[in-house]
């Protein structure tokens, strides 16, 4: 029976996940890889590509804004390029379009040129992660979900190794970005290949999720849900990234640990995401993604509040909230058809992967804006009341979506 969400339009429950089809989901796990490879890679390039532009370091920000406004722009209109195209036809053309784009990286004379390369990728990696995420959280379940995040964070580790390999061969990063963009090229073109039963049925009993909404981006704008949920995604990625950015200036410059200490422990920090969403997996099912998305967005206030906390180890800390914010990403993703409606939900994820996007460039900016005001030594605290932030907007939405769940 379809149920209604405080006040909105009926929400059309989502289906009971059955065993996917085993090429489908292979071929799940190499574009989650193949799709985290150029990611990380910037940082590791800058420094040559900088030479070769004659760059000041304020030239980084203009990739990443550029990226992440295509990005976001890509995230809104996710819901209606998978109506107009469906789903097999859009991960081939966005994934082309990425492929293009680092293409454009590793061939272009000027800058200008460069930063055009930067919004096709922007815009092709937003399409995928929205497309591929509301495929995989109406098909493959929990279980897979988490393990698909986590193949996208063992994509993003070997895309700087093998940047730093190819440079320290003296290959120079063009290199690098051509090897990345010809690997998203053969995606590519596996997508068109095989975009018929990407539209056909996903699992072994041959019972048909297309990926795509039937319902429109204003009937998912109108449901509260849908809010809720893109609030929850905005605190999450802030969160995480803020974390991750900001805690080895905080260890170094305002707590005196050596460089190589801090640079130990924010790498524990995202060795226990990874870790983390793995073994998630294992226990997802059998813990029920609603009960450990609720423990998993309490438990990180408390690793906030231990690395706040000067009389315990800033490491316990560090570790506690990796392993806590590990589930929530993949976790929010798979229980989107539930909790908005199969009928919304692809419009609902690309809402969601845009708030992610914003979080990611909002919470960390915001960050700055205080250590450079206040000092940073209230970074601490400022991480303690977003995560709060958090919990508490995942717990109305939880009260609100999650009564009559019995997972």
């Amino acid at each position: 029976m379809p149920e209604r969400g405080l006040g909105c339009a009926p929400v059309t429950s989502a289906p009971s996940v059955l065993k996917p089809r085993p090429a489908l989901l292979v071929l799940a796990y190499l574009a989650f890889i193949s799709l985290g490879l150029p990611d990380a890679v910037l940082g590791v390039a800058w420094p040559s590509l900088r030479a070769t532009f004659g760059l000041p370091q304020t030239g980084m920000g203009a990739i990443l804004s550029t990226a992440a406004v295509a990005y976001f722009f890509s995230g809104l209109l996710a819901g209606r390029l998978m109506r107009a195209l469906k789903l097999g036809l859009l991960l081939a053309l966005s994934t082309g379009s990425v492929a293009l784009g680092l293409a454009g990286y590793a061939t272009v004379p000027l800058f200008a040129l460069f930063l055009l390369a930067a919004c096709f990728i922007g815009f092709g990696s937003g399409a995928i992660d929205s497309a591929l995420n509301n495929y995989a959280a109406q098909n493959f379940g929990p279980k897979h979900m988490n393990w698909l995040h986590a193949a996208y964070s063992v994509g993003a580790a070997l895309g700087p190794a093998l940047m730093t390999a190819l440079l320290t061969r003296g290959a120079g990063w063009r290199s690098g970005y051509a090897v990345i963009g010809a690997t998203l090229g053969v995606l590519a073109i596996t997508f068109l290949f095989t975009r018929r039963q990407w539209d056909g049925p996903a699992r072994a009993d041959g019972e048909v999720d297309a990926g795509h909404p039937t319902g429109s981006a204003l009937d998912a704008v109108r449901r509260p849900r849908v809010w809720l949920q893109i609030a929850t995604f905005f605190f999450y990625t802030g969160v995480e990234v803020t974390a991750g950015q900001w805690s080895y200036t905080v260890l170094t410059e305002s707590r005196g640990l050596h460089t190589s200490v801090a640079g130990t422990f924010v790498s524990l920090y995202w060795g226990a995401l990874l870790v983390g969403r793995i073994l998630s997996g294992f226990i997802v099912e059998r813990l029920g993604p609603v009960r450990m998305l609720r423990v998993c967005t309490v438990l990180a206030v408390v690793g906030v509040l231990l690395f706040t906390l000067p009389s315990v180890p800033p490491v316990v800390g560090l570790v506690v909230l990796g392993f806590a914010l590990a589930p929530i990403f993949p976790g929010l993703m798979s229980e989107t058809p539930r909790r908005v409606g199969t009928d919304v939900s692809g419009h609902a994820v690309g809402f969601q992967v845009s708030a992610a996007t914003m979080g990611v460039a909002a919470l960390p900016s915001l960050a700055g804006f205080i250590a450079e005001r206040w000092g940073l030594a209230l970074l601490p605290p400022f991480l303690v009341a977003c995560a709060g932030v958090l919990a508490v907007v995942h717990g109305v939405l939880s009260a609100v979506a999650d009564r009559t769940a019995t997972r």
